[in-house]
């Protein structure tokens, strides 16, 4: 059985689940799996981890720069849960009216507007979020004879037309999910893998982080992503993704983190080493060597 977060869209959690085959058996056989909405985030992965044979299909952000809402998600959920495949798919976002001059709010849900965002700001559109179990007769509603919608291309209502800058809603990066299963063991199949790794250190001193950090670069590894978060435990969290050769590395990593005292757990492993594209790059801006502002 495969389940999704009400968060997602369930057009492209079908789409990623199709390119990944997470629906085959092991011939290679497809099965008919009903994708199953089970509500939140956290208790999309509670059923996930309480029921046998169910897998959770979410958003993932990028297999080398993960969600921080789904980094969060998972090291507050089960400890047996973790992401175990990433896939790619093109989105299919349209916008949409009655008219090519349509003009009002634009009526788009969580999913929409987290994929969209950027696009439909840089035309100056004026967003009305609603909840993804909205039907589409209810959002042609709340849009009325002069407003809009972003939904995928599949459900565009009759009578609507794609609006002036819908294509800019796809010319961006694809949108990566994964499949979250319940496992006893994170293992490094032939090939490596991309590892997301959150750890707290013991005492949450000065140097602390950097003798961790001390861990991580003895055995080798060059990280990708680093985050810290508060905990309510007392020491910062931090979340690590990194690329990982092969599973002896994993367990180097891990064996010098238990000997030091320092908590953490494996959230993802992810076959591959290569994630193309890679997340989107920015070009900062650095203070010159006098100290003054570029």
């Amino acid at each position: 059985m495969l389940g999704r977060s009400e968060r997602d869209s369930g057009t492209h959690v079908r789409h990623a689940v199709e390119a990944a085959g997470w629906a085959r058996d092991d011939d290679g056989s497809e099965r008919q799996s009903e994708l199953l909405d089970l509500g939140t985030t956290g208790a999309t992965l509670a059923t996930a981890a309480r029921i046998e044979g169910l897998r959770a299909v979410l958003h993932l952000g990028h297999p080398l720069q993960p969600s921080d809402d789904l980094e969060q998600a998972l090291l507050a959920a089960d400890p047996t849960l973790v992401v175990t495949d990433a896939v790619a798919v093109v989105p299919s976002w349209a916008w949409v009216g009655r008219s090519p001059e349509a003009s009002g709010e634009v009526v788009v849900d969580e999913a929409g507007m987290r994929d969209c965002r950027h696009a439909l700001r840089a035309t100056g559109a004026s967003p009305r979020l609603v909840s993804s179990r909205t039907t589409v007769a209810e959002r042609v509603e709340l849009a009325g004879p002069n407003g809009s919608l972003v939904l995928e291309r599949e459900r565009i209502p009759a009578g609507h037309v794609e609006l002036a800058g819908s294509a800019r809603l796809v010319d961006g990066d694809p949108v990566w999910y994964g499949l979250v299963e319940s496992r006893a063991e994170a293992t490094i199949a032939d090939g490596g893998a991309q590892v997301w790794v959150a750890f707290g250190p013991r005492d949450d001193h000065r140097g602390s982080l950097q003798q961790t950090l001390g861990v991580v670069a003895d055995v080798g590894i060059d990280l990708d992503h680093l985050r810290s978060h508060p905990s309510s435990g007392g020491p910062h969290v931090f979340f690590a993704s990194f690329g990982c050769p092969g599973r002896d590395v994993l367990e180097r990593l891990t064996a010098g983190l238990r000997s030091r005292g320092v908590a953490h757990r494996v959230l993802a492993v992810l076959p591959g080493r290569a994630f193309v594209p890679s997340p989107p790059a920015f070009a900062p801006r650095w203070s010159d060597a006098v100290g003054g502002a570029r």
